[in-house]
Formats: structure tokens, C-alpha cells, sequence
């Protein structure tokens, strides 16, 4: 199956995605709030989407310095890099909550657990919102009713216990589905046992993100000590026969130290439980290096080529399962703009 958009683009994303900040113009007035996220791969940093050739990117932003530079003429929108030439049309892309055209909550920032990787429980008192079960439901509501919205996605860090959480996760959805019986709902939680993934099913959510992170268990041991990756793996196998296939969907970062071979035979033991890997490039920033050094040393950036050549290899693997990441309706795979997505971008 052809890719959606051309090899170029491609290639532009994966670099923007491997690189530095996008600085806007000086007196650059956005044309809609920036998003500043708690949860994600931007999470603590004020991005914005960029959307070119078929696909989207969202990239933190400056008004200092940047790798990348927003040029505006003419009321048309292109990208520099270093000065040069490097994407000649550019969108920008309004993030209906965190992502385009999605209402994706984090219901809670501060974590019990301590992934080296993971910004959310780093961030400051003001950049978290401490958001009530109503005040949420009030938020998503609001938001579907604004022009692209098209579904809605709950995901949260694990304040007392994933059980808590889990419960706290299926009781919202119950009332989002009550108000939006149509609407689809994805989840993402840090599930121990087999039943809590019942809980959401059986709330209402269609489909679910249960991330290893890493599928190497000697880097899971160092970054993410305090989970169990088996208990994960068991849930994602559970969640394949409950919520069924192209239903279920797994990070795996890479840029901790793995080589390809490994993440590659995560990819194919996820497809094996009918569950898609969503392969995420580490990003380094001043809030999570410290922890990594400590941890794993020193680590070379991903590049862009890894980015495509990764994502290539699990197009393959996800066409030998009949899988694919285009079924998806909430969450990274429809949001594409974190990664290099199989069978969207390459």
C-alpha cells in the first residue's frame, strides 16, 4: 500500500521532527493559542502543528532562536532551516485540545512512578491544571462542538494507584459516552491487571494505548523500574481479544540505547496480539537529560533516516499481521504529528 504523501515530504518531516525549534518572525501574531501540553513528547513546551504536503508536524516554538525559522510573504507560510530554503508551503494546524481535531485530555500530571523519559511529573505547579472529573467533561463538551472535531481521548499520569486512575479514567468516559454516544473515545492508562482493561471497554472507550516504552528489558529496568513490562504486555494481549484488532496500540521509544533488531521484534510481537506499535524517537530536552545521563549515559540523537528507516520496516511487519495504523480514530496514529506514521507518511 502506497504511503499517503511523497517521499520528500517524508523526509521533511522526519528531519523537522529530529530537529531544533521553529523560531517565529519578529511581530508574528499566531492565529490561534499555542498549545502547551502536560503529557506527550511536548509535554511542558508551547508547540504548534505545522501542516505541509499531506501530513502534520507539531514542533515546540521561540520567538529567540530556532533550528527552523517561520517565514511569512505574501500571506503565504514557508519554513527555513538555517536560513535555507527547506518547505516552501506550510499550514498551521489549531490543536482542538493537545492535538488537531481531537479533545485529548491528561486528567493528571503528578506521577507515583518515575520514567527517566517522562516530563508530565517534572513539570512546575502553574503548567499542570489539576482539572476536576467536571470541569474535564465540561472542556470536551465544549470542544465538540467546535468546527473539526472529530473524537476524544483521555490519558493520565498515575497519581495514587493505576487502579484509582483506571477508575477515575472509565468514570469520565461513562459520561462522555453518555453525552456523545457517536463520538469515538480513546484511553491511555497504566493498567496492572487484565480487568481494569474491562473497566474501559465496558465504560465505553473503543480503542486503548497500553505503552511498554521500551521492548529491551534491561533499558525498561533502568527507565522505568517501578512497572512491570510483563504486566503490560499481558494487558495489551487482553485488550487485542476485548477490544479487538487495529483497536490497540503501544509506544515504543526508541533513542534509549536499543538497536533496531530490538524494537523491530517489538513491533512484531505487539502485531502478534493484534495491537500496533506507535514507534516514538526519545526527545532530550532540559527537563528529562539530566535523569537520562544519570541513568543510561550519554545518547546519540535519532536521527531522521533511523526515523524512516524504522517506520518502513514496521509498514512491513504491520501488513503481514493485517494490521494498520490507519484505523485508528483517537490518539497518536490519527493525530500523526509526533512520528513518522506507516502507511500515512511512508
Amino acid at each position: 500500500m502506497e504511503a499517503k504523501v511523497s517521499i520528500e515530504t517524508a523526509r521533511q518531516k522526519a528531519e523537522l521532527l529530529a530537529g531544533g525549534p521553529v523560531r517565529l518572525p519578529h511581530g508574528f501574531r499566531l492565529p490561534f493559542p499555542a498549545s502547551r501540553s502536560t503529557a506527550g513528547p511536548g509535554a511542558g513546551w508551547t508547540s504548534v502543528v505545522f501542516s505541509f504536503g499531506g501530513t502534520r508536524t507539531k514542533k515546540t516554538i521561540s520567538r529567540d532562536s530556532g533550528e527552523f525559522e517561520l517565514a511569512s510573504r505574501d500571506g503565504r507560510l514557508s519554513l527555513t532551516r538555517s536560513g535555507n530554503a527547506f518547505i516552501d508551503d506550510v499550514e498551521l494546524v489549531p490543536t482542538l485540545m493537545h492535538a488537531p481535531y481531537q479533545a485529548f485530555v491528561n486528567i493528571e500530571s503528578k506521577c507515583v512512578y518515575d520514567c527517566k523519559f517522562c516530563n508530565s511529573p517534572r513539570l512546575t505547579h502553574d503548567a499542570t491544571k489539576d482539572l476536576t472529573d467536571d470541569r474535564i467533561v465540561e472542556m470536551i463538551m465544549d470542544a465538540s462542538t467546535k468546527e473539526g472535531f472529530q473524537s476524544v481521548a483521555l490519558t493520565s499520569a498515575v497519581t495514587h494507584s493505576p487502579s484509582m486512575t483506571v477508575r477515575r479514567m472509565a468514570g469520565l468516559v461513562g459520561r462522555i459516552r453518555a453525552e456523545l454516544p457517536n463520538a469515538p473515545i480513546g484511553v491511555e492508562p497504566y493498567t496492572t491487571r487484565p480487568d481494569e482493561v474491562d473497566i474501559l471497554r465496558d465504560a465505553g472507550a473503543d480503542e486503548i494505548k497500553l505503552n511498554i516504552e521500551t521492548f529491551d528489558r534491561d533499558i525498561f529496568e533502568k527507565v522505568c523500574g517501578d512497572m512491570d513490562l510483563d504486566h503490560i504486555l499481558h494487558a495489551i494481549n487482553h485488550a487485542g481479544e476485548v477490544f479487538g484488532r487495529n483497536k490497540v496500540c503501544s509506544n515504543i521509544i526508541f533513542g534509549l540505547g536499543e538497536d533496531d533488531e530490538n524494537v523491530l521484534e517489538g513491533v512484531t510481537v505487539l502485531a502478534n496480539m493484534g495491537a500496533v506499535a506507535t514507534l516514538r524517537a526519545l526527545r532530550i530536552d532540559e527537563m528529562n537529560s539530566e535523569a537520562l545521563n544519570d541513568t543510561l549515559g550519554k545518547l546519540e540523537p535519532v536521527t531522521a533516516k533511523r526515523m524512516l528507516r524504522l517506520a518502513t520496516e514496521e509498514k512491513i511487519i504491520l501488513s503481514r499481521h493485517k494490521l494498520s495504523t490507519l484505523k485508528f480514530k483517537t490518539m497518536c496514529h490519527a493525530c500523526l504529528s509526533c512520528d513518522i506514521v506507516p502507511f500515512w507518511d511512508v
